[in-house]
């Protein structure tokens, strides 16, 4: 589970804003690099997959758009998921096409992490961040992506705007 929800953050948050201009971590030689260290092929047609999933998940996370269900099911139509028994218990196989098996990855990480934490998977707070989190909080309450960065200033603007009233 927790590989699983580490590709997904990967893969939502590999379009930051960086000192107030957005950037693409799934472009050119970085991006194939990324992919590769993500167990991908690091080809253009897996680029543009991964983007595609990354979009659709951004997407019906940030807005529970029910329309990206259709994207992420398209992501998904080539892969069949084949049991195999082992000695340590069932794993199951992917069967994908070599460039089609990160996106789908993706999106079937996604299913797992809303499965096992209903309602913590969602966008930080801070409207000029395009990052992702997972609450692990006891509460369920975390809104920020980090609480050094987002939260701290999220904080200290509501102050300055209480003091200044």
């Amino acid at each position: 589970m927790l590989q699983d929800e580490e590709l997904l953050l990967a893969l939502l948050n590999s379009a930051p804003v960086v000192e107030g201009v957005a950037t693409d971590g799934l472009e050119g030689a970085a991006g194939r690099d990324v992919a590769r260290s993500w167990g991908g092929t690091g080809s253009a047609d897996e680029l543009v997959r991964i983007r595609r999933a990354r979009q659709a998940l951004q997407t019906i996370v940030r807005e529970g758009d029910r329309g990206t269900v259709a994207e992420l099911a398209g992501i998904l139509d080539t892969a069949v998921r084949t049991p195999r028994v082992t000695p340590d218990g069932v794993v199951w196989e992917l069967l994908i096409p070599d460039d089609h098996r990160l996106a789908a990855g993706a999106v079937l990480a996604w299913s797992s992490v809303i499965a096992e934490f209903p309602g913590r998977l969602r966008a930080c707070a801070n409207d000029e961040c395009r990052l992702f989190l997972v609450d692990h909080s006891r509460p369920g309450t975390a809104k920020w992506c980090s609480m050094a960065a987002c939260g701290n200033r999220m904080k200290a603007r509501t102050h300055a705007r209480r003091a200044r009233s």
